[in-house]
């Protein structure tokens, strides 16, 4: 016996990381739990070395800490890149040959939240691994204590000029302004900046874990309105905007209109397709029909997956994809790359393709097809009756002989576009979204949705606020 036994808030153990809110349901005890388990598994499997990295977050360093303390019990070598972007902490376990990473991050969560993304030698650890861990804490299910050690190293300049190894676009010297939104990857966006040619404007470019400018979360339109200002100003080709720990990638033109997730994704993998013709491209079932539409004119293959950045790599590496994105602004390229959703390096591969085009971002956003769409529509449902409901719906609508694709949830195909409803892996609740050709038949739609809904005994969704659509 070893002594140890520890409880996780229930809530925290996510499907994709452990996440909570510092000293409500995540604590310090909690870091030093994860890294005393993870530990564990990565001995177990006949592993060694950790690579730990952390966010701008005021808990963070502290979290940190106590997650090094636990590794170290359970006999790691621990590899300490300080506070970096995930990305880096990703490429740092390539670099270092690791046989397992942990980041201390809270993404884009309010500033009070923290939490732990982790990798399991080259595969993301997610799902049930993460209720494992929590199993195997509970019942102090872990290796007898050992001592470990731990090194600090700088690796943000390897990172660097790995990133620019990929930079295509030349000399031409464009204007970028770029907004790391005060997160963890503002060191890195500077010297990228200083990097790369043309004339480069960085706002928000120190790390604070208060966030005073705006929430790190580049999904949200409120977020950047701060940097399509600054583009407006200066008349600059792009702007770039990342999330708090810097995997997921927000992109303005020059005109200020935002880049969706899925018209960045057209964009990158009209490029990748040129030395990849018919190369499998995924995204997630939000993304619109636009994209897998462009992908397959491009001479791709498109794929439509499941919601979920640990998802979308592990089927990357099932299909052997070169590019796969979600509308969340994760972007993962394995071509020349390695299959991680990093924004730095996605930035530099679209700077790459605006450097060597003829017209601008604007041009190229304006002549792809127009549609209409809903936001990402998310309504409260009890943990235990969001999948029934859309098993529910499931089923009426193939009593209905429905076109649906059910990859995720239900995607609904008619002759006005597509709906869709799927649970949250998340959050207690359903996130549902439209998009049709003209604005009658969004609202054919949207009232599909409604008496879907209605007959699962839920009220239908609030479908004010909503974008006009791209």
């Amino acid at each position: 016996m070893t002594g140890f036994s520890h409880r996780f808030d229930p809530t925290s153990l996510r499907e994709y990381d452990i996440r909570g809110v510092v000293g409500k349901t995540l604590s310090g005890e909690d870091a030093f739990a994860i890294g005393r388990v993870f530990g564990t598994i990565v001995s177990r499997a006949g592993g060694k070395t950790v690579a730990v990295g952390y966010d701008g977050r005021l808990s963070s360093p502290m979290l940190e800490e106590r997650l090094v303390a636990g590794l170290m019990a359970s006999g790691m070598e621990v590899v300490r890149i300080g506070c970096a972007p995930t990305p880096m902490l990703y490429f740092a376990s390539y670099h270092f040959k690791a046989d397992g990473a942990v980041m201390v991050t809270g993404s884009h969560n309010p500033p009070d939240y923290n939490g732990f993304k982790s990798m399991l030698g080259k595969k993301p650890f997610f799902g049930k691994d993460i209720q494992q861990l929590g199993a195997m804490a509970a019942s102090g299910d872990v290796v007898a204590e050992a001592q470990g050690s731990s090194r600090s190293v700088d690796i943000a300049k390897a990172y660097v000029d790995r990133l620019m190894q990929d930079y295509d676009g030349g000399d031409r010297a464009l204007k970028v302004v770029w907004d790391p939104g005060n997160g963890s990857g503002a060191e890195i966006t500077k010297m990228l900046a200083a990097r790369l040619p043309g004339e480069h404007t960085v706002i928000n470019g120190e790390i604070d874990g208060n966030f005073p400018a705006h929430h790190p979360d580049p999904t949200v339109a409120k977020n950047l309105e701060q940097i399509i200002a600054e583009v407006a100003k200066r008349g600059a080709d792009l702007g770039i905007a990342f999330d708090g720990d810097a995997d997921r990638i927000g992109v303005v033109d020059n005109e200020g209109n935002i880049l969706f997730g899925d018209q960045l994704l057209v964009v990158l993998a009209r490029d990748v397709l040129k030395s990849k013709p018919g190369g499998t491209i995924i995204a997630d079932v939000k993304a619109s029909q636009v994209l897998f539409d462009e992908v397959a004119k491009a001479g791709g293959t498109p794929l439509m997956w499941k919601t979920g950045h640990s998802l979308i790599k592990s089927k990357m590496a099932e299909t052997g994809a070169p590019l796969a994105g979600e509308m969340s602004g994760h972007i993962f390229f394995a071509d020349k790359w390695y299959g991680f959703d990093d924004a730095p390096y996605s930035a530099v591969r679209l700077l790459g393709i605006v450097a060597r085009m003829g017209e601008t971002l604007s041009q190229v956003r304006e002549a792809m097809p127009k549609v209409i769409n809903t936001p990402e529509l998310r309504f409260d449902c009890s943990e235990d009756r969001k999948f029934a409901v859309v098993d529910e719906v499931k089923s009426r609508l193939s009593t209905e002989g429905a076109k649906v694709q059910d990859v995720d949830g239900v995607r609904v195909l008619t002759e006005d576009g597509w709906w869709l409803l799927r649970a949250s892996n998340t959050q207690a609740v359903l996130v549902a979204r439209a998009e049709a050709s003209s604005p009658e038949g969004l609202e054919r739609l949207k009232a599909m949705i409604a008496k879907q809904l209605e007959a699962s005994g839920l009220a239908a969704p609030d479908f004010t606020g909503e974008n006009a659509g791209h």
